[in-house]
Parts: C-alpha cells; sequence; structure tokens
C-alpha cells in the first residue's frame, strides 16, 4: 500500500461515518468504462457507480453541460422558476408517459416521495413490497426493504408487508382494501438481478386496479437504459400510477425523481412536500445532456445488445450456476467466494460488485465495449481457474 493511500484511507477512518465497507482503493479520476486510483492504476469498472454512470465517467457532453451551467446559475431554490428544471420534466415525461415530475436528490428521497403521495392520495398507510427488495434507507422507504437487519435498529416503523417477488398469486392474496400501494423493481436489483416474467408485472398492474391501490414502480436502477429499454417498465408494457428515477439520471451528479400520473399527482397540494436542492439549474443541466448524450450515441439499443454478448460470454466461458438480467444489467451466480472474487479481480485491474455470497452483479458503463466485456470475463475466469487450482488437493 503506497503512503498517499494510506494516509487518505486513515483520515477517512477518523473524519467520516463508519457506514460503508469500501474497497481499498482511493480512486482519483474516470473516463468512460475506465478509472484511475491515486497512485495512477488503471481500473476497468463493471460497477458504475453502482448503475449511475450509464453514459460512462465524464461524458463530454456531460462536462460541457455541468461548466456552461456553473457560469451561468447554479442553485436558486423552488421558490423561483428555472428553464432547465421545465425542459427536464417535459423530457421525462415524453420519455416515461408520465404526467408530472417532483425532482428531489436521491432513489430514496424518490421512494420517500411515492410513499407518500400514496398515503396523500388514498388515505391508506397499507404497502406490499417484494421480498429481497431493496428501495432505500430513509425512514419511509426502510420500511418497504426487505431485510430485516436493515429495519431491525430503527423500529418501529411503517413497515410493508412482504410477499414472494415474480408469485401472482400472493401478490393478489395479500392486497386487501387497507393497501394504498405496491411498489415494486420491474427487475431486483440489489437481490442480485431477478427478472420477473411480464406477466407478473401486468398482474400485478390488475391487481392494484381491482383494489383500487397504485402501483409504483422503482426504476432508480433500472432506469435510463440499463436493461436495454429505456425504463424497465417497457418490457412487459405496463404504465404505473407512480415511478421512482435517480443514479443515471444526472450523469453522474446526484439527482432524483418522483413522476406520477395527472389524477394521482394532483393529491399533492402547495407545501405537501418540498426540496430545496431538487431540480437545481446544474444538475438539471446534466440530466439533459446526459439523455441526449444517450439518445445520440443510441446508448440504449446498444446496451441491449452488449447485454446480451455478455450473457452469452460468462455463460460460455464461466461456467456458471446461472446467469440472469437484461440489458446490461446482469447477475451470474458463481461456485466461488464472489467476495474473494471481488478483491481478486481488484487487484488484477477491474471492479465489481458482489451483491451474495456466491453472486457477481455486473452493471458497467452502457459505453462498454466488447473488447471490454472479453477482458472482464477473462479476469473473472482467471480469478476461478486460481482459485480452482488452490482447492485442488495436491
Amino acid at each position: 500500500m503506497t503512503q498517499k493511500k494510506e494516509e487518505l484511507m486513515r483520515r477517512e477512518a477518523w473524519a467520516i461515518f463508519q457506514t460503508y465497507t469500501r474497497q481499498p482503493v482511493v480512486l482519483a479520476r474516470g473516463s468512460g468504462t475506465r478509472v484511475w486510483d491515486v497512485d495512477g492504476k488503471e481500473y476497468l469498472d463493471f460497477v458504475a457507480g453502482i448503475a449511475v454512470n450509464n453514459v460512462g465517467h465524464c461524458h463530454p457532453k456531460v462536462i460541457e453541460a455541468i461548466k456552461r451551467q456553473s457560469e451561468i446559475l447554479i442553485h436558486t431554490s423552488n421558490l423561483y422558476y428555472t428553464e432547465n428544471q421545465i425542459l427536464l420534466a417535459e423530457r421525462l415525461k415524453a420519455l416515461t408517459g408520465m404526467d408530472r415530475a417532483f425532482f428531489c436528490n436521491s432513489g430514496a428521497e424518490g421512494v420517500e416521495s411515492a410513499l407518500k403521495l400514496v398515503r396523500r392520495t388514498t388515505g391508506k398507510a397499507g404497502i406490499i413490497a417484494a421480498e429481497h427488495c431493496f428501495h432505500g434507507r430513509t425512514l419511509g422507504a426502510l420500511g418497504a426493504t426487505y431485510k430485516a437487519f436493515y429495519r431491525e435498529p430503527f423500529r418501529p416503523l411503517n413497515e410493508a408487508t412482504f410477499v414472494p417477488y415474480n408469485d401472482v398469486e400472493a401478490l393478489k392474496a395479500a392486497v386487501n382494501e387497507k393497501i394504498g400501494g405496491v411498489i415494486l423493481e420491474p427487475i431486483q436489483g440489489e437481490a442480485g438481478v431477478y427478472v420477473p416474467e411480464d406477466s407478473y408485472l401486468r398482474a400485478a398492474r390488475e391487481i392494484c386496479d381491482d383494489a383500487k391501490a397504485l402501483l409504483i414502480f422503482d426504476e432508480v436502477q433500472t432506469g435510463f437504459g440499463r436493461t436495454g429499454r429505456w425504463f424497465g417498465k417497457e418490457h412487459p408494457g405496463v404504465q404505473p400510477d407512480i415511478m421512482t428515477l435517480a443514479k443515471a439520471l444526472a450523469g453522474g451528479l446526484p439527482m432524483g425523481a418522483m413522476l406520477a400520473r395527472e389524477d394521482v399527482a394532483k393529491s399533492f397540494q402547495r407545501g405537501d412536500h418540498a426540496s430545496t436542492f431538487g431540480g437545481g439549474a446544474l444538475v438539471s443541466a446534466a440530466a439533459l445532456a446526459s439523455i441526449q448524450a444517450m439518445e445520440e450515441e443510441r446508448l440504449v439499443k446498444r446496451s441491449e445488445e452488449l447485454g446480451a454478448y455478455a450473457m452469452s460470454q460468462i455463460q460460455t466461458n464461466l461456467d456458471p450456476r446461472e446467469v440472469r438480467g437484461r440489458g446490461l444489467m446482469i447477475g451470474v451466480d458463481l461456485d466461488a467466494d464472489c467476495k474473494m472474487v471481488v478483491e481478486k479481480a481488484l487487484k488484477k485491474g477491474l471492479l465489481l460488485n458482489n451483491t451474495g455470497d456466491h453472486t457477481l452483479r455486473l452493471v458497467p458503463p452502457l459505453v462498454v465495449t466488447k473488447d471490454q466485456i472479453d477482458r472482464g470475463v477473462r479476469v473473472i475466469g482467471e480469478i476461478l481457474e486460481e482459485s480452482s487450482a488452490v482447492l485442488e488437493p495436491a
């Protein structure tokens, strides 16, 4: 470990809340699919800020938009109109088919907004969520996040009723007159990239309609081309009442949004909800530039094509237990300790993320190339071979 890296890690331990388990690397800069640490070592990034950097690190259009806007106007609060926020809301309406947008700063805030809107619209506190879901760590979102480890220290919460994912009958049995909303991920990301049957999400729409409950799609991770469509909801062709966005929305800057159809959105009256920084001029400029880059570079289609390529390469070369996913949102189950795989990949210049003991999640920037996919798969394969050799008897 170099002196500079060691010193920065020591200072972090002294100055910052110790709520993260970090990889032992100090990143200093990034470009496209690559990042470099403080010592100049290069890494191929298959984490992308946890599905944030869809257009890649420091995309030129996003950089230019930030530079230009920072010289004009950075922040005003929502006491005043700003053009970029209005332009972005119009773009999101066109892309999603929803009617109104509320801007915030993160996915968890988007979920908080959605849950609050459900309560305001229906007057009901009951929420149904799926087992193994993840919707955030703020108090409202935490109540709809499955893992008891996250919820236990902060009870009492308004906790959702959790039902098995991709189980129509379980969902139907749980939704009754006390339920205000059902919140689902079109693909479960933190759980390990689990893709439901399209018929499940269509059934969820019908169940909510029959019970007069609102359907929320948490598209924080599945949004903006990640699954090979602009949004995960497009695969089954289901329109929710409310949807939440964040992560890739602003090209790497922190931004979230909650969108709803008109008859639901009108439930929020002036003063019912707010965000000081939500939809600010600077982050809205970055989001508009990111969307433009995705369109011009056909990154949604690229995600679909390269995702299929990556899954085929993984299946052919890694002998996985299972490969799941859509687009460049891929879960890989291996007969190996995936925490060990992540640690060894870091040493070999590849950033990976494991969501379970035997599960890797691959969410590279959508600008990744076939050669880079080949390199990533090759590195994982080398690690698995080395580990197997160590375990083999002499």
